[in-house]
């Protein structure tokens, strides 16, 4: 019998890229919230590299990192929802376009935590992912990034795009306009409307609360 675990945190987004992969494969597992500020011991002993969610226990080996786990539920546990094109040179632009959205999506949260001139330079830094992806991208007429269903890079961007639409709010800028990103809030509305996507997915409103605060935190003069 296969043991499946999959240690994560709420308001992660990373966290939330892995329990949609797991639902749409339709992959039994348990699942342990972690506390960020209170890290367990199970949590520390499985990653004790990055010390960070999400970690997957598969019959009690952990795999970290969500795109290296998404990859390896589709090696080891493939089920009914293909998340990867089978074809080598298809699953290479695949993988291109995920970590694009992985390495340009630091941005974003450099958006978060800071102000200022760094934070004019990571809004243009987000400006441009996002302009890359809606001018480059492999979304084409499809309605996903993986054609007619959920793949790899709808998992990717799903998550970084939730979660800019809450720092957007935080920080009171604008960056994913309808107008400016047609192809890619077209394709956002499909992906957030996918049941198990819409019912898989932390409230905006409580990652608001969230993030407000720590966003709070980090802004507090250190007290000389």
């Amino acid at each position: 019998m296969e043991s499946v675990k999959l240690f994560g945190a709420w308001p992660s987004p990373f966290s939330s890229r892995v329990i949609w992969a797991l639902k749409l494969k339709g992959i039994k597992y348990d699942y342990i919230e972690e506390d960020l500020t209170n890290k367990s011991s199970l949590l520390l002993q499985f990653n004790p590299v990055h010390k960070k969610v999400p970690v997957l226990v598969h019959n009690g080996k952990p795999i970290c990192e969500s795109l290296i786990i998404l990859e390896y539920l589709e090696d080891v546990l493939p089920h009914q929802h293909q998340l990867l094109p089978k074809e080598p040179f298809e699953r290479s632009m695949v993988r291109f376009w995920a970590k694009f959205t992985e390495d340009k999506g630091i941005a974003i949260w450099i958006l978060f935590r800071t102000t200022g001139e760094d934070q004019v330079k990571a809004k243009k830094e987000s400006l441009n992912m996002l302009t890359t992806l809606e001018e480059h991208g492999p979304l084409g007429n499809n309605n996903f990034f993986g054609g007619e269903k959920i793949g790899f890079v709808d998992i990717a961007l799903g998550s970084v795009i939730y979660w800019l639409e809450v720092i957007e709010k935080i920080v009171e800028v604008k960056l994913f306009e309808a107008t400016t990103f047609p192809k890619l809030h077209k394709w956002y509305n499909n992906f957030k409307d996918v049941p198990i996507i819409k019912n898989n997915i932390p409230d905006q409103h409580q990652l608001f609360l969230f993030f407000k605060k720590l966003r709070d935190n980090i802004m507090e003069p250190t007290p000389m």
